[in-house]
């Protein structure tokens, strides 16, 4: 019996259905967040807020985890995030760590990557962790924090019916097993997936590309001698014509994509005596194996053409999807809240415009496009649309066996990078000669070795002022914010990340560890117009 059977963790209701006091209020009570999705990345969010003392109130349809593992690859970013909210190394612990992967074309193997070839992370490339774990592992944190007395509340079984926007409040009309109710939010952040009941309500659409090919998702228990890796096949014998993903889950779980194509009998093709075959057909017919969890599916490369409507802000799949290649869904989703939650803070707290949520739309609709392209792009060269296109693809895959140059142009999937906000309003323009590249102003941060410890724990979630061999005040107050400094000596890593050919440098940090300015030395009056800048006063 599998650990994940032993659990019935699919079963058991995680924030059961409670009666809340709001219920019997008089009138609607009117609450500082709502957030619509207990998902990861609705969790995520009000996670986020509650750790910095923000009331918020999570509605939720269901009562436990997603049914399946569905997301499962979590990049080196989100778990940095995710490590900020509390939660990220119990997540490593029980997830499969990787960052090599193999591409492979017919039955050989073409070439293999390797996407964190440096040393000095805290964190991996990559890790596989089914997304029921990841969800109840955020569901312990929620229940940590209101232990400690943060203001973060769950509600199972409440489903939003009815949303109303004003000027300075949205209100809810929600639905319970015990009858309706009312409710009130300063601001509504959506994270109720892709088929977004709250972004119907509104009466607001996606526009992008649909893909019409069918991908079967696999789940199997299996004892295997495969190694920790991600392989993709092109035209693989047992898959003729199309692709096939190979991925390691904890317990002996293992996910399998196959490629279907266009036209088929979905419910069909979902029958164990349909799949069996084609497991076999892939993984040997000796090879004992039970199926967990079944499905198929079609993407879209898709987004909201605004992710902020007043009050009502959207985030994950809600506001954008793309095709799972790539693993660019969940991880970007921690991005976007990451990006929100200490403009609307700053916000809420009077020491910032409501203009600066402006900017989480033009950060964040930059990433969306960003990883609409590459998903776009891998979706073009996993499925050719025409003869010559295939003809193409298949010429690329045999040069790459034997010529590194076309290596770059394989495409089994642009793995999740974190986005880099060029031409944001937010940054100053760079002052740093000879600054690597990888750390100008709108760069997410990169970890570094600090003797016990590593940089970006050190960074927090507020803003800082990071110098590298340079003086600075110890602390700075401008704008109503308290900014601490970090004073480093250079290493070889920190030169390499940070410094480039430049001697000293000073950082001016973001709360979400994206990189606002950067200068040789401290100039007070540099420092605090960028402050201004970051948090939307110019």
């Amino acid at each position: 019996m599998n650990k994940v059977a032993d659990k019935k963790i699919f079963e058991v209701p995680l924030y059961s259905y409670e009666r809340s006091p709001d219920q019997d209020a008089p009138a609607p009570v009117r609450r500082k967040v709502v957030v619509i999705g207990a998902g990861p990345i609705g969790l995520g969010a009000a996670i986020d807020l509650a750790q910095q003392g923000i009331e918020v109130v999570v509605l939720d349809d269901n009562d436990k985890v997603s049914f399946g593992s569905r997301a499962i690859c979590f990049a080196k970013r989100p778990l940095e995030i995710l490590d900020r909210l509390g939660c990220g190394h119990e997540m490593v612990d029980k997830g499969v760590e990787w960052q090599l992967g193999k591409v492979f074309f017919d039955d050989r193997k073409v070439y293999e990557f390797n996407l964190l070839p440096e040393d000095g992370h805290e964190f991996p490339a990559f890790i596989n962790l089914q997304q029921y774990y990841f969800e109840e592992y955020m569901v312990n944190r929620v229940r940590a924090l209101q232990a400690e007395g943060a203001p973060i509340e769950i509600r199972g079984r409440n489903k939003v019916s009815a949303i109303g926007t004003h000027p300075d409040h949205v209100t809810l009309e929600i639905d319970t097993p015990e009858g309706p109710y009312n409710l009130e939010a300063d601001w509504l952040i959506a994270c109720d997936g892709a088929g977004s009941p709250t972004r119907a309500m509104l009466g607001l659409d996606f526009v992008g590309r649909v893909f019409e090919d069918n991908f079967l998702i696999a789940d199997v228990i299996m004892e295997a001698d495969f190694p920790t890796e991600r392989w993709f096949w092109f035209d693989p014998p047992f898959n003729r014509g199309q692709s096939a993903l190979l991925h390691k889950q904890p317990d002996g779980v293992w996910r399998i994509d196959l490629q279907l194509g266009w036209d088929i009998d979905k419910e069909r093709e979902k029958r164990p005596e349909n799949v069996i075959p084609r497991l076999k057909a892939m993984l040997g017919e000796d090879v004992e194996f039970e199926l967990e969890w079944v499905s198929i599916y079609t993407f879209q490369c898709r987004r909201m053409e605004r992710f902020r409507h007043g009050r009502v802000i959207f985030a994950g799949d809600a506001a954008h999807q793309v095709s799972p290649f790539g693993a660019r869904g969940a991880n970007s989703g921690l991005q976007d809240t990451d990006n929100l939650v200490w403009k609307l803070k700053l916000v809420m707290e009077g020491k910032a415009p409501e203009t600066l949520l402006d900017s989480y739309d033009d950060e964040r609709i930059h990433g969306a496009d960003e990883n609409i392209l590459n998903s776009s792009r891998s979706t073009d060269f996993i499925t050719p649309k025409s003869e010559m296109s295939r003809v193409l693809r298949d010429a690329v895959l045999d040069l790459s066996e034997h010529y590194a140059f076309a290596r770059p142009l394989v495409n089994s999937g642009r793995l999740s990078v974190p986005c880099t906000y060029d031409g944001s309003a937010l940054n100053t323009p760079d002052a740093l000669p000879g600054g690597p590249d990888r750390a100008r102003p709108g760069s997410p941060c990169a970890d570094a070795p600090l003797g016990e410890g590593f940089l970006l724990p050190k960074l927090g979630d507020r803003f800082t002022l990071l110098t590298i061999g340079a003086d600075a005040p110890d602390s700075l107050e401008a704008e109503g914010l308290t900014i601490d400094r970090l004073a480093l000596d250079p290493t070889a890593e920190l030169a390499e990340r940070y410094l480039g050919s430049a001697a000293s440098a000073v950082y001016l940090i973001r709360p979400d560890q994206h990189v606002a300015a950067r200068w040789p030395a401290y100039d007070d009056a540099a420092v605090k117009a960028a402050l201004k800048r970051a948090i939307g006063k110019e």
